[in-house]
C-alpha cells in the first residue's frame, strides 16, 4: 500500500500542472496498485478548510471558498482513507513511549502507514526519518 501524506494529496488536488504531473505519473507507474491517504490527513486538510471559510468575509469569497470545498470533498470521495484503528493506535503509543519526538499528526500518520506496513509519501524528511520502521519517500519533488 502507497499512503499519501497531507503535502502529497495537495498537490494531486491544488499543485501546479508540473508538480500535480510527476507525482501522478510515478503513482501510475507504481507496482503497488493500493493508493490511499489517511484519515489523519482528512483531518489536517479539514481545519485548514475552517479556517478559510471563518476568514472569508465577503459573500463572493464566502461562495468561492465553498465551491473550492465541495472540490475537497469530491477528491476524498475518489480515494480510500486509512483509519487511525486499533493497530494504529497500538503502534501511536509505542513510539510515544520510545519518546519519537515529532508533531502529534505526523506521529498519527506514521503509525497508520507502520501498521499497514505501507510506503508513506511525504516531502516531510525531517520529521519522519525519526520514527523506527517507516518506510517513506518524496515523490513530489
Amino acid at each position: 500500500m502507497i499512503l499519501l501524506d497531507t503535502d502529497h494529496m495537495s498537490i494531486l488536488e491544488w499543485g501546479d500542472d508540473e508538480s500535480s504531473s510527476v507525482l501522478r505519473t510515478r503513482l501510475a507507474a507504481s507496482d503497488d496498485p493500493k493508493i490511499a491517504t489517511t484519515i489523519v490527513s482528512y483531518e489536517e486538510q479539514m481545519r485548514g478548510w475552517m479556517a478559510v471559510l471563518s476568514k472569508a468575509r465577503t459573500i463572493e469569497s464566502q461562495v468561492h471558498a465553498y465551491q473550492r470545498l465541495a472540490e475537497h470533498l469530491e477528491n476524498y470521495r475518489l480515494i480510500p482513507v486509512q483509519q487511525f484503528d486499533e493497530p494504529s493506535a497500538g503502534v501511536f503509543t509505542k513510539l510515544r513511549r520510545d519518546r519519537i519526538r515529532i508533531g502529534t499528526m505526523d506521529l498519527r500518520i506514521a503509525s497508520i502507514a507502520i501498521a499497514n506496513e505501507a510506503l508513506l509519501l511525504s516531502r516531510n524528511s525531517v520529521d519522519f526519518e525519526k520514527v523506527p520502521g517507516l518506510r517513506f519517500e518524496n515523490w513530489a519533488d
